[in-house]
């Protein structure tokens, strides 16, 4: 039963049980996360006013330039999930390796990882678009007490226990789900707290909003470029509007609130596609899924992907079902 009014904190405590690993803990992860998110929030809502805008003339393992709120985010969020001793390892897309926590401490018994992406489309704070947060927290898969390895963070989009992300636009929210339906949170500003606004979050089945990067139509396979020219056709349903923030976070939410599908497909710029599959594709997918959506990499399901390494990238294709199918129709047709 949802509540009106009801805090952030206050709806994890109550709904704890429908979590099959409810222990206190995951309370605890997520408070870290929330604050963490309020404090890059007011850093973001100052850019512009302060020396946070901009490149720090460093190149991160992505092999992409680094923006100021980049670094900062990252810092942000690893020290608040570190300070409050609830997880055992943490994977960043701006760090080069894992980082493993209290690794010689025999009593250490933290069993969570967390991978994140601390500042989903920085390169838009420049001009004041909106911009995100993704988070994907997993159990260990290596005994509790010895030092985290590579094996605990490469597991399956399928083993997550909670997803989410922040999104700092006009209102800031926090979107999550624990595998029992998806929520989303607004931040009150004025008095700190995120209140439940958005309950039970759902993906219409159908949409008639196609995202992606038009401008590398030509590098696209023939499956992906086959199925924008049907979003594009005048049919009974169609065309489809095209809207494109350039934000996975951003197009992602609006498409589950509106009905949409969101394409970052592999094209000859990038072969293996270009989003990170463990901290955009896997999250985003596992919070699409449980809003009644669906997420493909053009033919197989992303949550049953096997990942082999870190920082590995595959195509996504996400958002309402209908869409997502009728776009792997396309694929396998041009296959």
């Amino acid at each position: 039963m949802f509540k009106k009014n009801q805090t952030l904190g206050e709806f994890i405590i109550e709904n704890q049980m429908s979590f099959k690993y409810s222990s206190g803990e995951l309370s605890t992860l997520f408070n870290s996360i929330r604050l963490a998110a309020k404090v890059v929030n007011h850093e973001v809502n100052k850019a512009g006013l302060v020396d946070i805008i901009g490149n720090v003339g460093e190149v991160n393992i992505q092999g992409e330039n680094q923006q100021k709120l980049d670094v900062y985010a990252n810092e942000k969020f690893i020290q608040t999930l570190i300070n409050r001793n609830i997880v055992c390892g943490i994977a960043s897309e701006e760090e080069d390796d894992f980082i493993a926590i209290n690794s010689l401490d025999e009593n250490h018994q933290n069993k969570y990882i967390v991978l994140i992406d601390p500042l989903d489309g920085s390169s838009n704070i420049d001009v004041n678009v909106s911009v995100g947060t993704i988070f994907s927290i997993y159990r260990r898969v290596t005994p509790v007490g010895t030092p985290v390895t590579l094996e605990d963070f490469l597991q399956k989009g399928n083993q997550q226990v909670a997803a989410g992300y922040v999104v700092y636009g006009t209102s800031t929210m926090l979107v999550y789900t624990t595998g029992d339906g998806v929520n989303g949170f607004t931040l009150n500003p004025a008095i700190g707290s995120f209140y439940l606004s958005h309950p039970n979050m759902q993906f219409p089945e159908s949409g008639s909003i196609y995202s992606v990067n038009e401008g590398n139509y030509i590098h696209f396979p023939q499956g992906i470029k086959n199925y924008i020219k049907y979003c594009q056709r005048e049919e009974e349903d169609r065309p489809y509007t095209s809207r494109y923030i350039g934000s996975l976070v951003s197009d992602f939410h609006r498409n589950m609130i509106k009905g949409g599908i969101y394409l970052y497909p592999k094209s000859s710029l990038n072969s293996n596609g270009k989003l990170r599959l463990l901290y955009e594709c896997n999250p985003m997918a596992f919070i699409a899924e449980q809003a009644n959506g669906k997420a493909s990499d053009g033919f197989t399901r992303i949550l049953d992907i096997q990942p082999t390494e870190l920082h590995q990238r595959v195509p996504f294709i996400c958002g309402s079902k209908n869409m997502v199918t009728k776009a792997e129709e396309f694929m396998r047709e041009a296959q």
